[in-house]
């Protein structure tokens, strides 16, 4: 059993103190938790792979969104998370799994299992662990490096789904 950890949408618009009012995450706490991750991951030799949800860079996209436009300060990685590795892919939706560059590189590897963490664990990090079950990896999110901006009420049916597809939280 190989193991890799990817570390989702870790990024500036989301994290920095200019975000939008939406992404009301604990940047301080949560960066924290994710470097713990990450050096507990790459001290037992797995690989670290960063994910950059990045949004094509079109005036429509701006207006809409606003947030993780290509080519933006606002779509890199965070300054504060701890880059361990040269692994970096970009996907545009949820499932990081749909970017195939990445996808070889876990097949070419080996990998079978997938640790995600980051944001949001309601949103991209759930959306990339049902990708990798479908795909015959087994996943597993790491809670205290994932955080959340949904309501309670909300996350229990996300929860559900997850626990039905094989998806473990450790």
């Amino acid at each position: 059993m190989k193991t890799a950890l990817l570390v989702i949408d870790m990024q500036n618009d989301y994290l920095w103190e200019k975000r939008k009012p939406l992404f009301a995450y604990h940047t301080a706490e949560l960066v924290s938790s994710v470097n713990a991750v990450i050096h507990e991951h790459a001290d037992r030799g797995e690989d670290v792979i960063y994910i950059r949800h990045i949004i094509q860079n079109l005036v429509t996209n701006r207006l809409l969104f606003g947030y993780s436009i290509a080519g933006t300060q606002g779509a890199e990685i965070f300054s504060g998370i701890d880059i361990v590795s040269e692994y970096v892919f970009d996907k545009l939706v949820g499932d990081a799994l749909t970017n195939k560059k990445l996808l070889s590189l876990l097949r070419e590897k080996q990998i079978d299992t997938l640790h995600l963490c980051g944001l949001d664990e309601y949103g991209c990090v759930t959306a990339t662990a049902l990708g990798a079950v479908r795909r015959g990896f087994t996943a597993a999110i790491v809670q205290r490096g994932t955080e959340t901006v949904l309501p309670e009420r909300k996350t229990a049916k996300k929860r559900e789904k997850l626990e039905q597809a094989g998806v473990t939280r450790i």
